[in-house]
């Protein structure tokens, strides 16, 4: 037999989302790559593949148990118990601590070695503030908390190389977008990029392009932050202040980097050609043009932390939850993009 490929850990998202549905289509037509672990409650899971006429045998296990060869129709499991019955669509408050057991049960199976990565399916922001966790922002900056680290970088990308054996393949194979801010209301963004932070960011978006995608001297493209990056200061002195001095002293250090660039014109095949990433400034600055170019086809990638960390590049979709029309195909490139990242980690060096 050949190599199963590194063991990942799934965790399953909101119940009432289609997380659950997602992991239990991609158990049951196999994993495009690596061994898959999901970790939820079995009795969701087992409900949901029988809503969807799914055969599944659920096979329970813990975190450093001996894993089983794979077989077809069979989905291993690291047990977490819900808190309420979930519904499809129906948000449940009390179930805001079951969805974040299932990611600390995940953190904790990757740091001790027992998983080689984590995939994660869609949460749902909301919940977890209403169940009374305040300034709760999302899978990127709980895994850094939780992993003790300074900062980690958001990148979402369309080049896992499964678009090749893909028919029906959308976007550019090439498109990485990294985030200088995530979250944020527009207002505080300007407020956030500063010199410090941005060096950090930039400087973990080199080294783990190098570490996870073996690129020996990437080259990243920097957005400004205004329109037409500035142009000169009359729209903005962000670019003069911050943003360019921190470019020429990283390439003082050897850095590749091109900037500040206007956004508007930088997302365009000539701009592009050459680039090994993009860090815009913002969210919606970055990421309505990846998803433009490969929504369903892309996957989150959380840069800087101590283990492979991927996810869907889409929400819940609370409104397809039960329907059995959700679309498993980011949850592919998901798992895909996580199982080469960790292989090239599990490379002696």
């Amino acid at each position: 037999m050949g190599d199963p490929g590194p063991l990942l850990a799934l965790t399953t998202g909101e119940p009432a989302g289609i997380g659950p549905e997602l992991a239990v289509r991609l158990a049951a037509e196999g994993s495009p790559a690596g061994r898959l672990v999901a970790v939820g409650d079995p009795g969701l899971l087992a409900e949901r593949a029988a809503a969807l006429g799914i055969g599944l045998a659920l096979v329970p296990l813990s975190p450093g148990d001996p894993v089983p060869a794979a077989r077809p129709g069979e989905l291993l499991v690291w047990p977490v118990s819900l808190r309420a019955p979930a519904r499809p669509g129906r948000l449940e408050v009390a179930n805001a601590d079951y969805v974040l057991e299932t990611l600390d049960v995940a953190i904790s199976a990757c740091r001790a070695g027992h998983a080689a990565g984590m995939v994660t399916a869609p949460l749902h922001k909301g919940v977890i503030l209403d169940a009374g966790y305040a300034g709760f922002s999302g899978h990127t900056e709980y895994l850094r908390d939780a992993c003790g680290v300074e900062e980690v970088v958001m990148m979402l990308a369309t080049d896992v190389a499964l678009h090749a054996t893909r028919p029906g393949w959308v976007g550019s194979p090439a498109l990485r977008v990294a985030l200088a801010t995530t979250h944020l209301p527009l207002r505080e963004v300007a407020d956030a990029i500063t010199a410090p932070r941005l060096t950090r960011l930039l400087r973990i978006l080199a080294a783990d392009l190098v570490r996870w995608y073996g690129i020996e001297a990437p080259r990243i493209a920097v957005c400004g932050l205004n329109p037409h990056a500035g142009e000169g200061g009359h729209l903005g002195r962000e670019e003069i202040d911050v943003i360019l001095p921190v470019l020429e002293a990283l390439r003082d250090e050897g850095l590749r980097l091109d900037g500040p660039l206007p956004a508007d014109t930088l997302f365009t095949p000539r701009h592009l050609e050459g680039v090994d990433a993009v860090l815009a400034m913002y969210h919606d600055q970055g990421l309505p043009v990846l998803k433009y170019a490969g929504f369903g086809q892309a996957a989150n990638i959380t840069l800087g932390l101590p283990f492979p960390r991927t996810s869907v590049d889409h929400g819940t979709a609370l409104d397809l939850a039960g329907s059995g029309r959700a679309d498993p195909g980011s949850l592919r490139v998901a798992v895909a993009l996580a199982a080469d990242m960790a292989a090239r980690r599990l490379q002696p060096v």
